[in-house]
């Protein structure tokens, strides 16, 4: 039997057992699911030991770690698995048109929380190794795997626990399965994610709110300087204004830019699914190197004064904006962050006072397209898809990947 008959054959229990990982209420940022957390972590270790791997669960300081191995032979390259098994909360649940947690299948797409983050890819691999298994009686290659329960919420215990484990985790190559094809019909290895770096600032000007008539025009209002000093976090070309926010940026090859500019892109298209009116970025670059390869600024999120209904007149005693940096190789997230409340402080009037609270981030990963690794990817792309993948990157941010990196020196 080869590996694509099995899964032919199983397919109706494989479906069984998906639905089953996916019915636990995995949901790690609230305390109420601990005993659901746990109960899935038990289930994915299970069944990681019916299919002949070493399992247990490890402890991290919060939800355990399900650690899994299959050994091939001592001469054979091993492979790490990345993936997690808790959810995002599914609220609100009245947008949901089935149960988060029991999954159904519409027009061919299963629904339910974690059947694409991050359940079902992990799943996939499991289910392709046990394929192999079955069939063949053995694996190519050495397997580990680390299936945790806390990436929903910032993975705070995994940089431990791969401190910790560092022997137990050797491996020659680390692989995730937590972005994006490039299109629905244009299948994508991704060798590149931005990095990230969290700030909010506060202005703080009267020691209450005050009445805009009586005191309008004699003392500085936190909201209309915040929205001064946004509007000066970006020069003319859109480019970060914040000094030496570029300090490591590395320039993009001209191989890689000819590649970028080989994949499809309609403007039109584009911005008709998004329902805006014109691209807008960084000057002298395309969209694909503006959202994959350069850094950003953004400002998420303002408050301050009043936000209720009708008109109340008042200058209001603080302001706020959140604000996030995707960043690219070679940047580090604390100087920039260091560098980005210097500028705050710097351009802020005498007439406020500026805080500035730092949450930290994580650095981007680019890995060398060249070598065998990527390589090996593409051909299992092409072999399962009929088709060439292309090799893109992803503009988001996976911060554990960069912990791989640094702790453990894995692309």
């Amino acid at each position: 039997m080869t590996p694509s008959a099995y899964l032919k054959d199983t397919a109706a229990r494989r479906q069984k057992e998906l639905f089953a990982f996916l019915r636990f209420p995995s949901v790690s940022a609230k305390t109420e699911h601990s005993k659901d957390i746990q109960a899935c972590a038990e289930w994915l270790a299970d069944h990681f030991r019916a299919m002949r791997f070493q399992a247990r669960l490890m402890p991290t300081g919060g939800h355990p770690v399900v650690y899994a191995e299959y050994t091939a032979g001592a001469d054979r390259p091993t492979v790490l698995y990345y993936g997690h098994y808790d959810v995002q909360p599914p609220e609100p649940l009245e947008l949901w048109k089935t149960p988060p947690f029991e999954p159904q299948i519409r027009q061919g797409y299963i629904y339910a929380r974690g059947a694409s983050d991050d359940k079902g890819q992990t799943f996939a691999h499991i289910k392709g190794l046990q394929a192999v298994l079955e069939a063949t009686g053995s694996l190519p290659v050495n397997v580990k795997f680390i299936v945790e329960g806390e990436e929903e919420i910032a993975s705070a215990n995994l940089p431990r626990f791969l401190k910790r484990n560092r022997k137990l985790l050797k491996a020659d190559i680390c692989v995730v399965s937590d972005t994006a094809q490039f299109n629905k019909t244009t299948p994508a290895v991704t060798y590149g994610l931005r990095g990230i770096a969290a700030a909010e600032v506060y202005v703080y000007g009267p020691n209450r709110d005050l009445h805009s008539g009586a005191f309008g025009g004699s003392i500085a209002n936190p909201v209309n300087v915040l929205c001064q000093m946004i509007a000066r976090l970006h020069d003319k070309n859109n480019r970060v204004a914040v000094p030496g926010f570029y300090k490591g940026v590395r320039p993009i090859s001209r191989v890689e830019r000819q590649r970028l500019r080989r994949l499809p892109f309609d403007a039109g298209e584009y911005l008709r699914k998004l329902g805006a009116p014109a691209l807008h970025g960084e000057k002298g670059f395309s969209t694909y190197e503006r959202i994959w390869c350069r850094p950003t600024l953004d400002v998420n999120g303002i408050t301050g004064g009043y936000q209720g209904e009708g008109s109340k007149t008042i200058i209001p005693a603080w302001a706020s904006a959140k604000i996030t940096m995707r960043l690219v190789d070679d940047m580090d997230p604390n100087d920039v962050l260091d560098r980005l409340e210097r500028y705050l402080v710097r351009i802020a009037p005498k007439s406020v006072r500026v805080k500035v609270r730092k949450y930290g981030g994580a650095r981007g990963v680019t890995v060398p397209l060249t070598g065998p690794w990527l390589q090996a990817a593409a051909a299992a792309i092409k072999k399962g898809f009929g088709k060439e993948p292309v090799f893109m990157r992803e503009g988001g941010s996976i911060p554990v990947v960069a912990d791989f990196k640094s702790i453990l020196g894995l692309d």
